[in-house]
């Protein structure tokens, strides 16, 4: 398995304290605060560890204080209700004895003969064949893009993205805010559904509040940018596996009050959609 897989794995497998309580690590690679996609990971791994033969289906969670990378994070978990179909959780993400991140979650009873539909097009996109591989992409970026890119694009990620679009990262053109990235994990994952839940939580949290720059001709690598997720929602529609190429779609359609909203549909390779996002999240021009 690749190191960083493997490196992701074990952050996302939290050490039980007791019951309802757990501790997770950050991984030590040099960042100033704890990625969002990390905390919604782990998060996900929490509550899914007190609910037995129920899927999630729903969370939705607020970051309230930046993570420090330097020391544990402690996840409590409040088992709110176990019905007859459906399981209710809240977890706290606690760090110097305060909350970093609070998350509802939702669970519910696998109901297969329910009524069912689609009304979702398949975006018109390259396949991920079609575009730069890993290796491609990073050579480009190393050599058209500014630092903080190439810097991002030169480390080994557990995530890989080939985005349908490049523009974004190599100039600062204002683009229609919609953005179009393959992504899946970089090597095999263990079979458990709940694995692939905690991946895809993991992932959701990149590229998602980037496409509200996109009519501003910035990015998240700006140096003159505040960037901070606010708030983040995910809804589970169908099974899937997060180390098999899985196409996120993601539109912006308001920014106002250094507030940026982003939607996203995340299809499997068939067309699917397996799941979608909601986030809103602080992008302030800093004050020189």
């Amino acid at each position: 398995m690749r190191p960083a897989v493997a490196e992701l794995l074990a952050t996302l497998d939290l050490e039980p304290l007791e019951r309802n309580l757990f501790r997770g690590r950050s991984p030590q690679v040099g960042w100033q605060r704890v990625f969002g996609g990390q905390v919604i990971g782990q998060a996900i791994v929490a509550a899914n560890r007190t609910v037995d033969n129920r899927p999630a289906h729903s969370l939705h969670g607020y970051f309230v204080r930046p993570g420090d990378p330097a020391v544990p994070i402690i996840y409590q978990v409040d088992r709110v209700r176990d019905g007859r179909s459906f399981s209710t959780r809240a977890v706290r993400a606690i760090q110097h004895g305060e909350a970093i991140f609070t998350m509802s979650a939702s669970y519910h009873l696998s109901e297969p003969d329910g009524l069912s539909h689609m009304h979702a097009p398949f975006p018109d996109v390259p396949r991920p064949e079609d575009l730069p591989d890993e290796e491609s992409l990073r050579a480009i970026m190393i050599e058209k893009a500014p630092e903080a890119v190439r810097r991002y694009f030169e480390r080994d990620r557990p995530i890989e993205l080939r985005p349908v679009e490049l523009g974004h990262y190599l100039s600062q053109e204002p683009l229609t805010p919609l953005q179009y990235v393959w992504v899946r994990a970089t090597d095999r994952l263990p079979d458990d559904p709940s694995v692939h839940q905690a991946v895809l939580g993991y992932l959701s949290d990149m590229t998602l509040l980037d496409t509200a720059l996109f009519p501003h001709g910035k990015s998240i690598f700006d140096h003159a940018m505040q960037m901070a997720s606010l708030d983040h929602a995910m809804w589970f529609h169908r099974p899937f596996r997060a180390d098999d190429w899985l196409l996120y779609a993601t539109d912006s359609p308001s920014s106002a009050g250094a507030r940026g909203f982003t939607r996203g549909q995340i299809f499997d390779r068939a067309g699917t959609l397996v799941a979608s996002t909601a986030q809103e999240g602080l992008m302030r021009v800093r004050s020189r």
